[in-house]
């Protein structure tokens, strides 16, 4: 009897309590990014795209930009390659190399999302699903001593060098045909693989766009570009439905087009300029709010998503804000005369807080080296400037970091020439 009795305190220790037993098991936080080529804002405003519209009303809808500040050091080519890799590595082209689709040179020191992921977690399942073979093999360099010899757990690409099954026509329906077979295999691997992160390509937009300009060929692709988000947006809706998972489905497009024609990008015009973002989730934050975000903006909000940790190094190289979340400050700027620098930021944190600032006068960081950075002060985050002397710390160059309880920033100032505004 007093053994029974034991046995049954025991039981009654072990077993979950109440509460414990309604609690909701872990779910996991999964991401897909879709790049719709060469779509400008405009066209998107106007186009029949009620799945897309659906997504929207359940997210949010976000203007937004490419080709890093106008007249700035970080200005880059409103061209498809350096888009995607602006997206994936959260930085401009001054960091990352890729100024055009040739992709001669990426600087893989500047890790990709991808990377960033498998780094920090090996066990982690990525995919791509493309319709061009070049987002794997050169833009993320997938076996690549210096891309880190990543590999992706699922792929559907390549699909454009077979022209027997996709035979090229003047009209590029092909290339319609190759995103309709892309995104049939990536709704395919999402409900039965469900990778943590996707990236998903679509290129039929911009053909249609560069043979026909604005036009009704592209309306008509905006509509089956619609019809292949659905495909997707279904299939993330039934994971979160059946698995104890909750997804982030982000939506937008590498760069706009001309506004003469709507046939030609790859200059620094408006049009060209004005991009979009949707995130399937309300939960933006106040630098989301302010507008036009960037593409560059994409990364940190993934990795916010995700709840990936990025190292201190790559957190002081990003270009980008998270789109989500809290977040201290944003816009830095640093303005030099011939005996100081003086830098400007704005403060979006809501609450009291420092922030620090930081400089290095070196970019071993692209060599794959490390910069040491010297801490300049600690400020209240509300005073959004601080100067400083450069005799203190003489340097034709400078990256400043302003480090807040929440977020990372940065600006360099480049050697020679007049004094500048630099952001």
């Amino acid at each position: 009897m007093k053994l029974s009795l034991l046995a049954l305190t025991l039981l009654s220790l072990l077993a979950p309590g109440p509460s414990a037993a309604k609690r909701p098991p872990t779910r996991a936080r999964k991401v897909v990014f879709i790049i719709a080529d060469g779509i400008p804002a405009d066209v998107l405003a106007k186009a029949n795209t009620p799945t897309i519209k659906k997504v929207i009303g359940a997210g949010t809808y976000l203007p937004a930009h490419v080709g890093g500040d106008l007249g700035t050091y970080t200005q880059t080519p409103t061209i498809s390659a350096p888009g995607y890799m602006d997206l994936l590595t959260g930085t401009w082209g001054y960091k990352h190399n890729v100024w055009d689709n040739d992709v001669k040179a990426p600087n893989y020191a500047y890790y990709n999302i991808f990377r960033l992921l498998k780094a920090a977690r090996p066990t982690s399942k990525i995919g791509i699903f493309s319709t061009w073979l070049d987002n794997r093999t050169k833009l993320v360099g997938e076996g690549r001593p210096a891309a880190g010899n990543l590999k992706f757990d699922y792929h559907a690409d390549g699909y454009e060098l077979d022209t027997v099954a996709f035979r090229h026509d003047k009209q590029s329906l092909y290339t319609h045909a190759i995103d309709d077979k892309v995104v049939a295999e990536a709704s395919q691997c999402l409900r039965t693989q469900a990778p943590d992160l996707s990236w998903i390509y679509l290129e039929h937009t911009d053909d249609v766009g560069h043979r026909h300009g604005d036009s009704p060929q592209q309306q008509q692709a905006l509509s089956y570009l619609d019809a292949q988000v659905g495909q997707v947006w279904a299939a993330l809706q039934d994971r979160a439905r059946h698995y104890p998972e909750d997804w982030l489905l982000v939506l937008t497009t590498d760069h706009g087009r001309d506004a003469a024609t709507g046939k030609n990008h790859g200059g620094q015009s408006a049009r060209e300029r004005a991009t979009w973002l949707v995130l399937s989730t309300k939960e933006v934050n106040t630098y989301a709010r302010r507008q036009p975000v960037a593409i560059v903006d994409i990364l940190p909000t993934i990795a916010r998503f995700i709840q990936l940790p990025l190292p201190e190094a790559t957190q002081r190289e990003l270009d980008g804000v998270p789109l989500i979340g809290p977040v201290s400050l944003a816009q830095p700027t640093v303005a030099a005369t011939s005996d100081s620098l003086r830098l400007r930021w704005t403060a979006l944190g809501t609450k009291p807080e420092k922030v620090k600032i930081w400089a290095a006068t070196t970019n071993h960081f692209k060599t794959g080296g490390a910069d040491q950075y010297q801490l300049l002060g600690t400020v209240p985050l509300a005073r959004q400037h601080l100067a400083f002397s450069r005799a203190a710390y003489p340097a034709a160059f400078y990256k400043i970091v302003l480090e807040g309880e929440h977020n990372t920033v940065n600006c360099w100032l480049m050697p020679a020439g007049p004094p500048q505004l630099i952001p």
